[in-house]
């Protein structure tokens, strides 16, 4: 037998071990923890992609909500759990990307901490105001910050959320200073903009969508890049005098740090092949949120550029978690 026939041979006895793991798994039910409570977009997301990925494993796909410290919690829950494949993350823009800038310590690596199995979809928010507001457009929003520094005020679901880092990356931009009004939930930060209490907020799409229709609310602009596909005549922010404007709250799948490459192959075949169902895309698209993807490789370099990005965010704006 020739060497390179001999170590072909040795690669191919070494890899069998781990095809008979990725075969065998999973043989009891997963867990998949979200970092928010109910109704939430991870959460619905979550319980979407689970029902599907539970008939594709042959197992039940048990989601369980965790929240609190930003999705700390969660996330710490994960990083320390037993890295067998039967608890997993559903890793989001705080807990991968924004924590580790909002708080003075963090109890687990983003990066060493996790093996990251793919990235699932994002989720933009737009601008929203009261229609009898005193702004009408996103240039009446910024030339009264100028005039009046601080008096335009906006809220979101709690300090580090997507919600605020936008209103922080958008006065930055602009050079312009607003003020952050936290609250302890999405819907008391929705329930400040309805009621007047601050000028405008950061919400889903779907709930601004619902809310404009109502007439209880006036969109100035959606926070992707470019327009969505469903709301075509709403422009997106950045092509309203904020070039580079793009705040999307995200969200994948991860597992704790030496769980085996098999098995974080399988998940993410699994997940990926979960996410191009129509049925699923259709429910996400219904939800606001884009569809994407990719292998571990990708979401682990997404995760790293997106840290980087919103680590100079946060440091500028000064933001720190309450």
């Amino acid at each position: 037998m020739t060497t390179w026939k001999k170590i072909l041979l040795s690669l191919a006895c070494a890899a069998l071990p781990l095809a008979g793991l990725a075969q065998a798994y999973p043989s009891k039910p997963v867990k998949l923890l979200v970092t928010i409570g109910p109704g939430s977009s991870a959460d619905i997301l979550a319980r979407i992609v689970a029902e599907e990925l539970q008939r594709r494993l042959g197992q039940p796909v048990v989601v369980e909500n965790k929240p609190g410290a930003g999705g700390n919690i969660a996330a710490d829950a994960v990083a320390k759990a037993a890295p067998d494949g039967y608890t997993l993350l559903m890793s989001t823009i705080s807990t991968h990307a924004i924590n580790a800038a909002m708080y003075p310590s963090m109890p687990f690596d983003p990066i060493k901490d996790f093996a990251h199995i793919a990235l699932l979809a994002a989720n933009p928010n737009a601008l929203v105001v009261q229609p009898s507001a005193p702004v009408q457009s996103l240039k009446d929003v910024l030339e009264l910050a100028a005039k009046k520094p601080g008096e335009v005020s906006y809220s979101s679901g709690g300090s580090g959320t997507s919600q605020h880092l936008a209103g922080e990356l958008m006065g930055s931009l602009a050079k312009v200073k607003l003020t952050h009004i936290p609250y302890k939930s999405t819907p008391e930060s929705m329930n400040a903009v309805l009621s007047g209490q601050v000028t405008l907020s950061f919400v889903s799409v779907p709930v601004a969508l619902a809310q404009v229709k109502a007439g209880k609310l006036k969109a100035l602009g959606v926070t992707s890049e470019k327009p969505l596909p469903w709301w075509n005549e709403m422009p997106a922010l950045a092509s309203q005098g904020l070039p580079g404007f793009n705040v999307s709250a995200w969200f994948g799948v991860s597992a704790p740090a030496g769980t085996p490459e098999a098995i974080v192959g399988k998940l993410n075949t699994e997940l990926m092949a979960v996410m191009a169902l129509p049925s699923v895309r259709d429910k996400l698209q219904g939800q606001g949120m884009e569809v994407l993807g990719g292998t571990p490789a990708q979401y682990l370099d997404f995760i790293r550029a997106e840290t980087e990005r919103w680590g100079r965010i946060v440091r500028a704006s000064g933001a720190k978690a309450n």
